[in-house]
């Protein structure tokens, strides 16, 4: 196991090498392979403790689709039916949709429902 950066570094400029040495053609049997294999279990389970990966809110995931679908705080709400002022407090983060809303978000963006739910 990984017990700190700097292993964790280490590690990291070996699978780079390895990597260039290992291919999809490489032997099971292979000790690049299985050297390569066994390190990145072990970067995988440092990551999963000192990087973890976090859903994204929905205020990330709407600022994302309304970049994607060129859609402004105001043209949303008249879409959504409510405040450009409602809109702005969900972007922030300082309040929730309504379930109600919550559908013609995950409608009007195509967000996943778990997403607007906060699943």
């Amino acid at each position: 196991m990984i017990k700190d950066n700097k292993q964790y570094k280490a590690i990291s400029r070996r699978i780079e090498e390895l990597l260039k040495i290992v291919s999809d053609r490489t032997p099971n049997s292979d000790s690049n392979l299985i050297e390569l294999d066994l390190l990145s279990q072990w970067m995988e389970a440092y990551e999963e403790v000192h990087f973890p990966v976090t859903p994204p809110s929905l205020a990330e995931v709407m600022k994302l689709r309304m970049y994607e679908k060129e859609l402004s705080q105001t043209t949303l709400s008249k879409k959504l039916g409510i405040s450009s002022s409602r809109v702005s407090e969900y972007l922030s983060g300082k309040s929730e949709p309504t379930l109600k809303i919550a559908r013609k978000i995950s409608r009007e963006l195509n967000i996943e429902p778990g997403i607007v739910l906060g699943l």
